[in-house]
């Protein structure tokens, strides 16, 4: 049996192709068997999709300009706004201006330097905002623009608000729009810093002091012509030198020490210091130094000013002698007396020793006066003056306090007897007949004694008790000593009537005031008026202050009696106002009220009970008695009441206590000189030589100055040439009551007739 076996089929290459072509002409064939309108609608559906497919395409890209479109408005919008800001909110004012300068557009920092709003500028021409000066300027340069010369910038003044504000001006002509564009820039604070430099420059080439500049290592910088003029060295000889070529050696390690610790701490050291010029000699001088930082307040340089006091220090020295010595004899005066006799007390302490207090009153001086004239009796006095030292032990000392009046200090006494040796020799030394201005004139003395240690005295104590046993002495017969007695029952006994008797004038109201003009004679103007009470005792009449106010002066009714006195005159103040007339009024304030606590506070009541009257027309007069109490306390109390407002004078001085120390603590305005040198001024000389230095003093520091007892028009005439124009006085007008005071003034006013 056989079997059936299939036979394999060969693929070939010629067999594929053959398969290819038939199958193509199978598809061909189908083509062609398709009618035509099976073919148009083939085609059209083609179309269809093609076109679908670009609307679609189109859309995208509508949706991408739209996109690109709004991104570009709000760039632009952006843009817009902030060249708007930068247009109105520019450092420099922009200005649109047409052909004849009128203003068609402006930012807002133009409308701000012209002041005006911008709604009110436009239309307005820019010249109408010029000072008249920049109008030929501003008008050349509006001209060249339009006919095309290249403008420079120039400097315009505008005129705004009452202001004139320096501007600098450029002008830009718009060539699209014929519009001048004009750029204004504020250059104020430029011109004022070159008006700062240029002043600091003249400041210190024309100092009057002398001024150097250093590094921080201290190695001269530069300085000034009168650096030069003081030191000696040229600027060549000290650039680049240490300032240490200027010391003198007189001062310690220390002194610089502390100039540098002071420097770094403060940035600031000011003191006296001794210097050498080049010359070698030694000089004094007020130095400051002030550090100069940079804006990240590191140090970079140092200034140093200084001005030569050589003579103001001797001047100095000069016043201060002036001020603690009696310019007639030399002696000490009272202010020095008090110094002194504050030393001898606690030296009197230390040493369990006794002091005593002797009150010298010359008898018969004011006949050697009246008889011999006052050049003999100045000799007298200063002869009495030698006679008196010559009497005394050493470690005593003797001051004049006035007129003929001298206190001898006698310290330490073993006992109060061991001091009657030298009395006898100062009674013998008064007696002697003195050979004065080839006259030949005789007194004697009368003193007073007292003694320390007592309970609850100071100095001014021990002078008054000395000065009432004088008056003892004077009652005795004179030319003899008595002791002041702390026990006298009677004169306790009449003190305390007195006192009683004083009490009961206050509160019957016996007490008034009395006003006493001051005219400034260079004007003839009247300037105010001094209120004087007075005691207008039923029995004995009208009583001056010296009857009375010496008993009360440490007792309670003094503060009483002052405070009426305060309140009387702002009532007064008060009522002149009410009749047309403003008149300042000066009281006089005792030791005792002005030192009482509640001072300030009882100021400050009296003024609130008077609101109509001002402050300022109430002046304080206080004697420079008051100023020894407690230096530092009436110097708080004084600026307390000048910060009510009220202002402060300086009573007789120069009678003894004057001292350039109440001038430089107290804040006084007005220094009034005591008639008593004023009154011997036209024949004395150590008053005319007194009245020129209060005079002189008043002027370097820079207070008023007032004289009191003017009895005659030459009195007048003298201190007017003296550069002293205010005045009061009998000559000009006795105290009067208040309501005279109107009708004296509008007398004066119109025909300023002296009294004598």
């Amino acid at each position: 049996m056989t079997s059936h076996i299939p036979t394999k089929k060969v693929v070939t290459k010629d067999t594929v192709i053959d398969a290819l072509r038939a199958e193509a002409k199978l598809r061909l064939t189908e083509i062609e068997n398709l009618d035509k309108a099976s073919l148009l609608a083939a085609k059209e559906s083609v179309s269809n999709a093609r076109l679908l497919h670009e609307l679609q395409v189109h859309q995208v890209e509508l949706e991408m300009q739209q996109k690109e479109l709004i991104s570009a408005r709000n760039l632009a919008e952006t843009l817009a706004e902030s060249f708007e800001s930068l247009y109105d909110l520019a450092p420099v004012g922009y200005i649109s201006l047409d052909n004849n300068g009128h203003i068609t557009q402006l930012n807002l920092t133009a409308a701000k330097m012209l002041a005006t709003p911008r709604s009110k500028a436009k239309g307005k021409r820019l010249a109408a905002f010029l000072t008249q000066d920049s109008l030929p300027v501003f008008n050349l340069q509006l001209a060249n623009v339009y006919e095309g010369v290249v403008q420079n910038a120039c400097e315009i003044n505008l005129f705004v608000d009452n202001n004139i504000c320096a501007t600098q001006m450029r002008l830009h002509l718009n060539t699209d729009s014929s519009e001048c564009l004009t750029i204004l820039t504020d250059i104020n604070d430029h011109k004022k810093a070159q008006v700062k430099l240029q002043l600091a420059a003249s400041v210190f080439s024309y100092a009057h002091e002398g001024i150097m500049i250093t590094d921080v290592n201290g190695s001269i910088l530069d300085v000034n012509d009168t650096f030069t003029k003081i030191t000696g060295y040229t600027r060549g000889e000290v650039i680049g030198k240490n300032p240490h070529i200027l010391k003198s050696g007189r001062h310690t390690q220390d002194f610089y020490v502390n100039m540098w610790e002071s420097l770094k701490n403060n940035g600031y050291w000011s003191s006296e210091v001794l210097n050498k010029r080049k010359n070698g000699e030694i000089y004094p001088e007020m130095q400051s130094i002030s550090a100069v930082h940079d804006v990240l307040g590191k140090v970079m340089h140092y200034v140093s000013m200084f001005t030569d006091i050589t003579d103001s220090k001797a001047h100095q020295q000069q016043l201060e002698h002036t001020a603690h010595h009696d310019m007639l004899t030399g002696l000490p005066n009272r202010a020095l007396l008090a110094k002194k006799l504050e030393q001898a007390i606690k030296q009197s302490q230390r040493h369990s020793k006794t002091l005593a207090v002797a009150y010298l009153d010359l008898d018969g001086f004011k006949g050697i006066n009246d008889s011999h004239g006052h050049s003999t009796g100045d000799q007298f006095l200063i002869t009495m003056s030698k006679l008196f030292n010559e009497a005394l032990r050493a470690g005593d000392f003797l001051a004049r306090i006035g007129g003929d009046e001298f206190v001898v200090v006698l310290c330490d006494l073993d006992k109060a007897s061991d001091c009657e040796p030298v009395l006898e020799r100062i009674l013998l030394a008064a007696s002697q007949k003195v050979l004065c201005n080839e006259e030949i004139v005789t007194a004697s003395t009368s003193i007073g004694v007292t003694f320390y240690p007592q309970n609850g005295v100071d100095p001014d104590l021990l002078l008054r008790q000395a000065d009432q046993a004088m008056y003892e002495a004077k009652d005795a017969g004179k030319s003899c000593y008595r002791f002041f007695d702390i026990k006298s029952e009677a004169v306790t006994r009449s003190r305390r009537e007195s006192l009683e008797r004083i009490r009961q004038a206050f509160e019957q109201n016996e007490f008034v005031l009395y006003y006493q003009p001051k005219v400034n004679m260079s004007t003839n103007v009247v300037v105010g008026t001094e209120a004087l009470i007075r005691w207008q005792h039923p029995q004995k009449g009208l009583l001056l202050p010296c009857d009375f106010l010496p008993i009360i002066e440490d007792h309670s009714i003094s503060i009483k009696l002052g405070e009426w006195v305060v309140d009387t005159a702002l009532k007064q103040i008060k009522t002149w106002q009410a009749q047309g007339l403003v008149m300042p009024v000066s009281v006089n304030i005792g030791a005792s009220q002005l030192l009482s606590s509640h001072f300030v506070t009882d100021m400050a009541k009296a003024l609130a009970s008077y609101p109509e009257v001002l402050p300022e027309l109430l002046e304080l007069e206080v004697l420079e008695t008051c100023a020894l109490e407690d230096m530092l306390q009436v110097s708080e109390i004084m600026n307390s009441c000048l910060k009510l407002g009220i202002h402060f004078a300086l009573d007789d001085f120069g009678t003894g206590y004057s001292s350039l120390t109440y001038l430089k603590r107290f804040p006084t305005t007005v220094l009034k000189i005591d008639q008593s040198f004023v009154l011997g001024m036209l024949t004395g000389k150590p008053d005319l030589a007194i009245v020129k230095a209060v005079i002189g003093m008043a002027e370097a520091f820079n207070r008023e100055v007032i004289a009191e007892g003017v009895e005659t028009k030459k009195l007048g005439d003298k201190l007017l040439s003296l550069n002293c124009s205010v005045a009061q006085g009998n000559g000009i007008a006795f105290p009067m009551p208040d309501d005279e005071l109107p009708l004296w003034v509008e007398r004066w006013n119109k025909n300023p007739i002296w009294v004598a």
